[in-house]
């Protein structure tokens, strides 16, 4: 039986077989930066010579729903590294997840392009199956961009440019195949065979501050880990996601095209409602009942 490790290369294996071997460090490179920790570390790799080629530029799409810390972090990020960082928009996808529309035939909607979870109204549970959050408001405004920043030729058959991506090991079921045959994708860290964790003990050897964690501060991805660090740390931006919450199901209720009560927590209760200490925490709170009324630890 073959351990971890030699499936992890024999699937690396068979996905350059599919898709080719790297081979084209001459072209401009393009870092689509996150302000996470995989991008980040790609980025602060670049800046202090540990991989190659250099960026012309790293791109950061910016859904206008990030926690201050990703804006603050990228702030930072952007006075240390010696290449420009370009900061791309559609728009805000609060606005846009909200704002209702009418057909001609006078039906009310609204855009279902987050992956909420659901309770039907019979009681059971589920999650919208598509999503068009990331390709419309990360991946399209950052390959609009590239097409500025090298520029593309309409109607481009030969490649142009490659796009360098944060994913590491751990995540390399996440490695797809550029769809333009202008721009191929690089994985840096797949190339060095580098974990998340081992990002973050990079980023601590070299005396980084640690990056926060990527994403929307509503986002339905997020475990309830997630959602007890963002209630701990950024309670600003826990109540925001709260709020959100009661404005989506306020927009979906009033819509004809989903009947379902849609949720950001896979348990589908309130995020309000919800005790997201871990088994540990909860049990230090028991321990404590019979001492005082708990609220130190709150």
């Amino acid at each position: 039986m073959k351990s971890k490790s030699e499936k992890t290369e024999q699937i690396l294996q068979n996905f350059t077989k599919l898709h080719g071997k790297f081979e084209h460090g001459h072209l401009p490179h393009y870092l689509s930066l996150g302000a996470g920790v995989q991008s980040s570390t790609l980025a602060l790799m670049y800046a202090t010579g540990e991989l190659s080629p250099m960026p012309e530029a790293a791109i950061f799409a910016d859904t206008q729903a990030e926690p201050q810390s990703v804006y603050d972090y990228l702030d930072w990020l952007e006075s240390v590294v010696p290449f420009p960082v370009h900061r791309v928009t559609k728009g805000s996808l609060t606005e846009a997840s909200l704002t209702q529309k009418v057909t001609k035939d006078g039906r009310k909607y609204s855009q279902a392009n987050i992956p909420f979870w659901t309770k039907n109204v019979d009681g059971t549970l589920g999650k919208i199956p598509h999503r068009s959050c990331t390709a419309d408001y990360k991946i399209k405004p950052i390959h609009k961009k590239l097409r500025e920043l090298v520029p593309v030729k309409r109607g481009e058959k030969n490649v142009v440019c490659v796009s360098i991506i944060g994913i590491s090991l751990d995540e390399m079921r996440r490695m797809k195949p550029s769809r333009d045959a202008w721009n191929v994708h690089r994985w840096p860290l797949i190339e060095k065979r580098l974990r998340r964790q081992q990002c973050v003990e990079w980023m601590i050897s070299k005396g980084y501050p640690k990056p926060p964690r990527s994403a929307c501060v509503y986002c339905p991805y997020h475990d309830s880990k997630s959602w007890r660090q963002l209630q701990l740390e950024e309670p600003e931006e826990f109540a925001r996601a709260v709020q959100f919450e009661k404005d989506i199901q306020a927009a979906k209720e009033n819509s004809d095209n989903i009947k379902a009560q849609v949720f950001l927590h896979r348990s589908c209760k309130p995020l309000d409602s919800i005790d997201f200490r871990s088994d540990v925490e909860r049990g230090q709170q028991t321990f404590w009942d019979d001492e005082c009324e708990g609220m130190c630890g709150v």
